[in-house]
């Protein structure tokens, strides 16, 4: 089946012309009204297409962004204007009801939000995390093993490996100054093995390691040492916490600082909701109309 070419399809060449001849001057000094194309009673401005033009474009390029933008706007307003006339009188009230309910939860969701921002406290104490944590540590069961272990990556061609084994093992007070005084010949180091590292996080820094040999590696107060044509990896792995074990406040801290603050600004939009009602009522602004006295 063969469709007869929209008459906009015919006005491109046009366009491109004219867009070509222009393109330079035309988002700097148009007045205002001056349209670069119509259907029907809807117009198309330059000031509206403005925000979509990448301006590092060249001129041949910004013209051809242009007529492939008009032509998706004409297309989009021909349409529109089609399924006006051939949609039910009940349908259209159906969507011109969803519009009207979207327009006002964009203006009263960008509202409240302003108002939520401007007086919401972001601020949260060890305290206040600690409650809730130990009110909710059944919804904090982890799906993933967490670690807690110090590690370095050594070249191939190290030439004092045992020395930094022993190092790494004992790892007392001087034995990390040690590996500090030298750490700019490893390859990657991570010494902090007071936080808890996802298994797959560690997978990822040490290639050698999978998730079908984590289990003899990655156990409590095992240390490991694994090669590969990067280097020589040595950890010693200091504590772990399984699948479905409690994730540690230090962990899920993030997620539990986000849950306080998401209650806040419900919170905050039900008092902002009542104050507002009680406002509207007080000056005559808001009655409901048929209630029993």
């Amino acid at each position: 089946m063969r469709f007869a070419k929209s008459p906009i399809y015919y006005f491109v060449p046009v366009l491109l012309a004219f867009i070509v001849a222009s393109c330079g001057n035309l988002f700097k000094d148009d007045e205002p009204g001056t349209p670069i194309a119509r259907v029907g009673e809807v117009y198309l401005y330059p000031e509206d297409v403005a925000p979509f033009m990448d301006k590092s474009l060249s001129t041949s390029d910004s013209a051809a962004f242009m007529v492939n933008y008009v032509n998706k706007w004409a297309a989009k307003q021909l349409l529109l204007e089609k399924s006006k006339i051939n949609l039910s009188e009940e349908k259209l009230k159906s969507f011109n009801k969803l519009v009207e309910d979207y327009r006002a939860d964009l203006y009263t969701r960008a509202y409240t939000e302003a108002l939520v921002q401007q007086s919401q406290d972001t601020a949260i104490n060890t305290n206040e995390l600690r409650a809730y944590y130990d009110s909710s540590k059944e919804n904090f069961r982890l799906n993933e093993k967490l670690v807690q272990l110090r590690f370095v990556v050594l070249p191939n061609q190290f030439l004092d490996k045992n020395a930094v084994v022993e190092r790494i093992k004992s790892f007392e007070q001087e034995d990390k100054e040690y590996l500090d005084s030298i750490a700019v010949q490893f390859k990657k180091i991570h010494f902090n093995d007071s936080i808890w590292v996802s298994a797959s996080r560690v997978m990822a820094e040490i290639a050698p390691l999978s998730y079908a040999n984590q289990d003899k590696h990655l156990k409590k107060s095992q240390f490991f040492e694994l090669k590969d044509s990067m280097g020589v990896y040595l950890g010693k792995v200091k504590d772990v916490l399984n699948v479905n074990d409690t994730a540690p406040l230090a962990y899920i801290a993030p997620d539990i600082k986000r849950i306080i603050l998401n209650r806040r600004r419900l919170a905050k939009e039900r008092q902002l909701e009542t104050e507002i009602i009680d406002e509207a009522i007080k000056k005559n602004e808001f009655e409901i109309y048929g209630k029993e006295e």
